[in-house]
């Protein structure tokens, strides 16, 4: 018997990863059609509906195309990761956002995780306190 098997997870989160870092920045297109405005206007006149039967069928899901926001980098495939806006700033406050920020927070030195003052601190640098 043969069935589908899930890859290492491992795997699937260094594939996610590298698609999360390579994410492209995109805009909404609603100009999807076929053929230039002649194509249409010359097969509305020639008013030949076995022609226009024969057509390439669409085979996309929905009416819109995801543009780069960049126009030198190339459209986005199935695959690849794609955001409309960038994520807000979490280390600078924001009251109308309600992000407290990470100034003035109490963070581990000897911490890697978000605990750690590295991270928290976003670069800014960091004063160490024994109490």
């Amino acid at each position: 018997t043969c069935w589908m098997r899930l890859a290492n997870f491992r795997t699937v989160g260094d594939n996610l990863k590298d698609r999360f870092d390579a994410a492209s920045r995109v805009m909404v297109s609603n100009s999807l059609h076929e053929g230039s405005e002649n194509d249409i206007h010359n097969s509305l006149q020639s008013n030949n509906i076995r022609r226009d039967h024969h057509r390439k069928k669409n085979n996309r899901r929905y009416n819109f195309q995801l543009q780069p926001s960049n126009p030198d980098h190339k459209p986005p495939t199935s695959k690849d990761l794609v955001y409309f806006e960038s994520s807000p700033n979490f280390c600078m406050k924001n009251t109308r956002l309600g992000i407290q920020g990470t100034s003035g927070r109490q963070c581990n030195n000897t911490s890697y995780g978000v605990d750690g003052c590295d991270l928290m601190c976003c670069g800014r640098g960091y004063r160490t306190q024994e109490v």
